[in-house]
């Protein structure tokens, strides 16, 4: 069975957010994952100083065929460099893992698909 890690923002982590109604987004999409035959972890991070530590244990976890990084990672400009710092976690952790990106929470499944 292929395996893929789901990398973003805790919604509750962000002010102005309605974390409980993105989570059960995410929570929706992390299951689809189980309907294609795709093993899936999802690791959601605080912007603060366990940021690293809880990304670079979820990469080591296991061996994983893909890594999907979230939008809320990559696409405010403002986390530019929190976004390099993750995609070189990816390349320090899991070397051997494809990396995707999805367009929004609800389809990481078709971005993991990509590279499966």
């Amino acid at each position: 069975m292929s395996s893929a890690l789901v990398l973003g923002i805790d919604p509750h982590a962000v002010p102005g957010m309605d974390g409980d109604a993105i989570r059960a987004v995410l929570d929706r999409e992390l299951a689809r994952f189980g309907e294609h035959a795709i093993e899936a972890s999802m690791t959601l991070v605080a912007l603060d100083e366990s940021a690293e530590s809880t990304l670079a244990a979820a990469l080591t976890a296991r061996e994983w065929d893909v890594v999907v990084v979230g939008g809320g990672i990559r696409k405010p400009e403002s986390l530019l460099t929190f976004f390099e710092h993750v995609v070189n976690l990816i390349r320090q952790h899991a070397p051997g893992a494809a990396i995707a990106f999805n367009t929004s929470g609800a389809d990481s499944v078709e971005a993991a698909q990509r590279w499966l």
